[in-house]
């Protein structure tokens, strides 16, 4: 005697149906999961660093409020440069890979003198990405209307000085090296200084760029 279907259960749903559906829930289950851990490792400190060029950015970040700070609250690499929501995340990494393909065959970016000659475009690069996503990772530890601060009139500012814009249109060089903004950066005088602090002679940092 066969068994009765459910009277819920539509006519087209036959039990191989039903056990692919299950399978396919399971796996789509398992791969939320994977993401889920795949950003939160990637997203680490120790994950970005394994590259020396990450790590010569990471040492000004160490000294910085959002690595050292009164609360004992932490930014980390992931929680500044991955945008919140795992399919966004993940999607940020994909993109991400083109930053370990010029690792592997561009300029020698774990050179500490090359790695500054190229800062202030990745710095550019960093704050226009911020911009388009109106810095949600900023947001994500900072709401603005509950910003008070130290100093008379920061609510004001934050409120009503602020409309319009978002937080990288005032708050750069928090964490990584002091970069000028793109329209009053120099080439020449980044080079120049670059070499003074390297040691190098005139024209190297040229030389260098054009390697």
């Amino acid at each position: 005697m066969s068994r009765r279907r459910p009277w819920w259960l539509p006519g087209f749903v036959t039990r191989h149906v039903l056990f692919a559906m299950v399978f396919a829930g399971l796996c789509g289950i398992g791969v939320m999961v994977f993401l889920i851990e795949f950003d939160h490792y990637t997203s680490t400190e120790a994950f970005c660093t394994s590259c020396h060029s990450m790590e010569l950015a990471a040492v000004p970040y160490r000294k910085s409020s959002h690595f050292v700070s009164a609360s004992g609250v932490r930014a980390s690499c992931g929680d500044c440069h991955v945008s919140p929501g795992i399919f966004a995340a993940t999607w940020d990494h994909f993109i991400g890979g083109k930053d370990v393909i010029r690792q592997l065959i561009g300029a020698d970016y774990d050179d500490p003198v090359v790695n500054a000659l190229h800062l202030p475009e990745a710095a550019f690069s960093a704050r226009e990405w911020f911009r388009a996503r109106d810095s949600a990772t900023c947001r994500r530890c900072h709401e603005q209307d509950a910003i008070v601060g130290e100093r008379a009139g920061t609510q004001a500012i934050h409120q009503e000085d602020a409309k319009g814009k978002t937080c990288v249109d005032c708050h750069i060089n928090l964490v990584h090296r002091k970069v000028p903004e793109r329209a009053t950066f120099k080439r020449d005088a980044w080079n120049r200084m670059v070499e003074t602090e390297f040691d190098l002679e005139a024209g190297a940092a040229d030389r260098l760029l054009d390697e």
